[in-house]
């Protein structure tokens, strides 16, 4: 029996993704774990794995490359050797005769010859017509005009390749090869991607090729102004750098959480400065003990991850989550840190962050770190954090209000750590200085807890033998 693929839900919140390609061909046999496709999520990249065994068979007029797709969405079927898809009649109807024509042309067909993958073809291309759904998607998409095309399919119905064929014979039709991201960022921009050279001759058109013709068309030189009436007051001119930038399904996310968490917490920040020059010296001590051993080597985010996990444990309620009936209180401390990539912020979790070393937690948050960057982070990795810290100080910011990651309660910030002048047992001595901000639910924890928490962070910070050896 014919098993279904179709969209899998890679997230709780997930109701659509893009679909990015097939990584096996129709008619492939696929073995139970076999990547099959991948899936662009507002988050990452997944490839998909089969959970069960067959032969391949791709629906027709499925999606393609860059197109929206929702989840539970049909894309194909596992056949056993020998067996047929159920949309295999679709694919092998003959083309009817004048007399097997429908009496009236307004006539709709029958809902049991269309396939259920076919969704973005119009009826009256596929049904009693002598070219296959599957072509025509591609003609469309090519810009070819099939009507003349003789076909090599069976009863001299056109099919892909006829189609591929006769766009070969026109270069100017040929297919243009470029990513999903690329495709998409192209058609928010307005940008025809004929008119985008790739980088590397022969290859795939990046989004990278794509950004570079938006900066291209955004510094191009504007048109010389008419010359504007004499009057007392001179006139306005627009901008030259005026431009309109698009929004990525991931800008939007973001835009849409920030707004919800400025909307819906009670949301207050406190500072405090903290002495980090012991907190500096620990660092370059590990450095100079792990470095030469190829391990990997602490940052500064990796010790702070360690150090709110430990004040965590002393001051849970700032590892809680608010909902209307109750107050959440996690036993397990999950520290999500914000990592800035290409296509937003996105925020990585540790997990049990309480219960490991700075070596485990440097480890795991250099493998998330680079997952991130890539695009590659699974749903698990980017769900369940309790707690957040966001660190602006590789950008010389002294201190900022970071806004809450819901549906967490509280969020660290951590500014640069700058030499200042500061007073040290009646003397003024230069100290390493790092400012911390945290922002906290004031409908979940009270300021004078919140205070102690962020003063428990300073004093770690001050003194890291407080929990190197706790």
């Amino acid at each position: 029996m014919a098993s279904e693929i179709v969209v899998p839900r890679l997230g709780w919140t997930m109701e659509e993704g893009i679909f990015g390609e097939w990584l096996k061909a129709d008619g492939d046999a696929i073995a139970v774990g076999d990547l099959v496709f991948t899936i662009e999520t507002d988050k990452a990249t997944q490839e998909v794995e089969s959970l069960e065994a067959g032969i391949l068979r791709i629906a027709p007029g499925g999606p393609q490359s860059g197109d929206v797709v929702l989840v539970g969405a049909l894309l194909g079927y596992l056949v056993a050797e020998g067996e047929t898809a159920p949309f295999a009649p679709l694919q092998a109807a003959p083309t009817p005769t004048s007399a097997e024509m429908p009496a009236h042309p307004s006539a709709s067909p029958r809902p049991d010859t269309v396939s259920p993958g076919a969704t973005n073809v119009p009826s009256e291309q596929v049904s009693g017509s002598a070219i296959s759904p599957r072509a025509a998607r591609v003609a469309a998409e090519l810009g070819l005009d099939w009507s003349g095309l003789t076909g090599s399919g069976r009863t001299g119905r056109i099919i892909e390749r006829d189609i591929r064929a006769a766009a070969a014979a026109q270069p100017v039709l040929a297919e243009i090869r470029a990513t999903p991201v690329a495709r998409r960022l192209a058609e928010e921009a307005g940008i025809d991607l004929a008119d985008v050279a790739p980088a590397k001759t022969g290859g795939r058109i990046q989004r990278e090729d794509v950004e570079a013709a938006i900066a291209a068309r955004t510094a191009a030189p504007a048109p010389a102004p008419v010359p504007a009436p004499k009057v007392s007051q001179p006139a306005t001119r627009p901008s030259p750098l005026a431009a309109g930038l698009p929004t990525s399904r991931i800008r939007r996310l973001i835009a849409q959480r920030m707004a919800d968490s400025a909307h819906t917490t009670a949301a207050v920040t406190l500072t405090t400065e903290a002495d980090a020059t012991a907190f500096v010296a620990l660092r370059e001590q590990l450095k100079a003990t792990f470095g030469p051993r190829n391990l990997p080597v602490p940052s500064y985010n990796d010790l702070l991850i360690k150090i709110c996990a430990t004040a965590l444990e002393a001051h849970p309620h700032l590892n809680a989550t608010w909902n209307e009936t109750e107050i959440f209180v996690h036993e397990a401390v999950h520290i999500g840190l914000a990592v800035d990539t290409d296509e937003g912020l996105l925020v990585p979790v540790v997990r049990d962050a309480h219960l490991k070393s700075v070596r485990q937690i440097a480890a795991e948050s250099q493998s998330l770190i680079e997952k991130a960057l890539s695009r590659h982070l699974g749903p698990d990795e980017l769900q369940g954090g309790t707690f957040t810290i966001t660190n602006l100080g590789m950008y010389n910011i002294d201190a900022f209000t970071p806004i809450i990651n819901l549906p967490q309660a509280a969020i660290l910030g951590v500014g640069r750590i700058v030499a200042k002048p500061a007073v040290v047992n009646d003397a003024v001595v230069p100290r390493k200085m790092v400012a911390l901000s945290l922002t906290f639910d004031h409908r979940v924890v009270d300021g004078a807890p919140a205070a102690r928490f962020l003063d428990a962070i300073r004093e770690f910070v001050e003194e890291p033998a407080l929990w190197l050896v706790g």
